[in-house]
This record gives C-alpha cells, structure tokens and sequence, in this order.
C-alpha cells in the first residue's frame, strides 16, 4: 500500500482497473495531443468502451448506475496516471441535469446512446463574453415559435463543442426586465449539434495555453425542436446550479489525483538525484514544499471525501463542493510547483510531462468556477455576510 492511497478505499479494484487502461495512454500520448492541440479520441473511446463515462447513468438507461464517490474515483485516478479527464469529464456531471429534470422520453431516447458511445454530450453552454460568472446576465434568447425555440446569441469557453454530438444549452426564454427574480425566465435545452452545425450554429476554437479544446459557439436563428426543452420554461438556472456541486466534487477529484502524481514524480526524483553527495530529497529546502503540498492534498481530499458522501445521502453539499474545489485547486498547484522546482531545469523539459500537467492544473483555480465567487459564497451562505456579488 503506497503513502498516497487508502486501505479502506472501497474504490480500490475501480482505481486499479482505470489505472491498466492509462497504461496504454502514456506521457508520449499525450504530447503528441499537446503537439497538434489534438482531440484524444483513443482515450475518450477506451473510457467509453469500459463504460466509466456512464458510471453516473442508471442501469436501465445502459449505465453503471454508480454513485458520485465512483465517477470521482475514476476522474482522480485518470489524472493521478498523467492523463487529461479534461477530454471527457463533462459528460458525467452535464447528462445528471437530463436524469433528474428532464422526461422520460429525452431519457429514453439520449441516456441509452450517451452511455454507449453512440452520442457524445460534452458541450456546455453557459458562459458567455459579457457575462462570465454572471450567468443570470446571459444576452443568448430562445422565442418560442409553434413547436421551435429560435436561438441567437453566442457562447465563450464552450470546451469540446467540436467534439460533441449534443449540447446542453441555457438561454433566456423571458427578458430580465420582465421576471420577478434575475435567477427566472432562462431555459435548459438539449442541442443536437449535428443537425445545426452550419445551419445556425458556429464553432471557432480558441488557442490557450493548454490542449482543451475550447470554443467560441454562435448562434443564428438557430432552431431546437420544442421538445428538446429540458423541464419547464423559465426554470432552467436553477436545473444548472443543481448539477454545480456534483460539476466542483469531480474536478476537485481531478486536482487530488494531480496533485497526487506531481508528488509521486517529486518524491522519486528528491530520492534518486544526488548533488554534492546527497540525494537532493534530503534537504529540507527540497523536501518540505513536497510534504506540505500532500498535507495541503490530503485536506482537500477529506473535504472532498465529506463532500461527496453528502452528495450521495441526498444532502446539499455546497459548502464542501466549494472549499473542496478550492483548496484541491490549491493543492495541485503547490505539489506543481513543488514538482517543477524539485526538478529544475528538466521540469521545464516536454518529456518529463510536469510542464503540460502544470498548465493543465492551474485552469481549476479559474474554471469552472473562480476562487473570488467560491469565497463569496462561503463568506454569504456559509458564514452569513452581507452579499458580495
């Protein structure tokens, strides 16, 4: 049993057999991902194929029918194998707002094809230019016309939109100024994107600093067929926020498993590398900032861990959902920086992979949620403070 992993973990045969199938993903995989900001379609495909994409999705609907703690489990130990879950893991916290709000027809017919492999649900449209994390001053309208929504308006930071077969989209079905509270009037819709790609509907990837497939998505008098309205109209903010805590529990997943490779990679190389006839790990100028990065990781995993086990008791975690995030957001970057100093110069070197898992990190202290709004709802709901935002 290594420092890292727990003997009672009942996720334990889960994480070894996700582990096998990172195997054949290497360091090398991903570079060449990295290299031609390529879509990892082999890895999303094996995950798929292995059904860890529909741990979330009942049984009758072809899924696993797992709770969160396993979705977490295989997202944390996708990253802690050097792997990017970024590619995919959308689609385990976008398709709960089909599971729990949407009716039994767009659960027949989407839930099955999702869990197969058959339709993609990985697009997310929320955010917008203007608005950023204002999400209730979104400009993007639907007008209802007969049995069509008719969309315009545009999306920013809609990752995998390319790579996606179907989008969960939220607009505003009634203006602002014409509803009781700014949270009322915006809509969930389900976006077949083949069906309007080019017709009403363009994609225009943005370049950043890491391989996340990110885009920018216009839309032009777009149509969705009145059915694909999830739940009713005008509800729409709060079917979203209902699927956020599940959305910070899983990325904080991922940070831990970061965090967890950055300190293995760390620890092995303060071991093996000698200067002045000692191995660097035994200077505490080396070996502190990596005890105090898995200190700061193991925190956050048992806030995670609390988090998570509210969730599947039918309690609102929001108050671990949010520090968890946070503080595994943290903790990655410290075990990254650790990492990278640990192994100087040749942290900054490709083949060593820290470089692209350094980047990869830092986006959770930003998305999907900022530290700033994190503290804001600690400080307001938790803590009881006047309103920051």
């Amino acid at each position: 049993m290594d420092a890292m992993s727990h003997r009672d973990d009942p996720h334990a045969d889960l994480r070894e057999e996700v582990a096998k199938l990172c195997a054949r993903f290497p360091g090398e995989y991903w570079r060449r991902m990295d290299e031609v900001r390529g879509y990892p379609t082999e890895f999303v495909n094996a995950l798929t194929e292995a059904g860890y994409l529909a741990a979330l999705i009942p049984e009758e609907y072809g899924g696993a029918g797992l709770g969160l703690s396993a979705a977490a489990a295989i997202l944390e130990e996708v990253q802690r194998q050097g792997c990017n879950g970024a590619a995919c893991h959308a689609q385990m916290y976008i398709m709960g707002t089909i599971l729990r709000h949407g009716s039994e027809a767009q659960k027949s017919e989407y839930l099955p094809k999702i869990a197969s492999g058959e339709l993609r649900l990985q697009a997310f449209g929320v955010t917008e230019p203007t608005s950023g994390t204002d999400t209730t001053a979104l400009r993007t309208t639907a007008r209802r016309e007969g049995d069509k929504y008719i969309v315009n308006g545009q999306k920013i930071w809609t990752s995998r939109a390319e790579h996606s077969d179907l989008m969960l989209l939220l607009a505003r079905t009634t203006p602002r100024d014409q509803v009781a509270k700014k949270t009322e009037g915006l809509s969930t819709f389900i976006v077949d994107m083949r069906t309007v790609l080019d017709k009403g509907l363009s994609i225009r990837p943005i370049r950043t600093m890491m391989n996340h497939n990110s885009c920018e998505v216009f839309f032009d008098n777009m149509e969705v067929p009145a059915e694909n309205l999830v739940g009713e109209e005008g509800r729409g903010f709060r079917y979203i926020l209902d699927g956020m805590n599940a959305e910070r529990l899983l990325i904080a997943a991922e940070c831990i498993g970061d965090a967890k490779w950055f300190i293995e990679k760390a620890v092995k190389y303060a071991k093996e590398r000698v200067l002045f006839n000692r191995p660097i790990g035994q200077n505490q100028g080396v070996q502190f900032p990596i005890a105090r990065a898995y200190a700061q990781m193991r925190a956050a995993e048992a806030i995670v861990q609390k988090g998570l086990e509210k969730f599947e008791r039918g309690e609102r975690p929001g108050e671990e959902a949010n520090m968890g995030k946070m503080l595994a957001a943290e903790a990655s970057w410290a075990a990254g920086e650790a990492c990278i100093q640990t192994h100087g110069g040749f942290g900054f070197a490709e083949e060593y992979d820290i470089e692209r898992k350094f980047r990869e990190t830092r986006l959770y202290q930003v998305a999907p949620i900022s530290t700033n709004l994190i503290l804001s709802y600690l400080g307001e709901h938790v803590l009881g403070m006047p309103r920051s935002y």
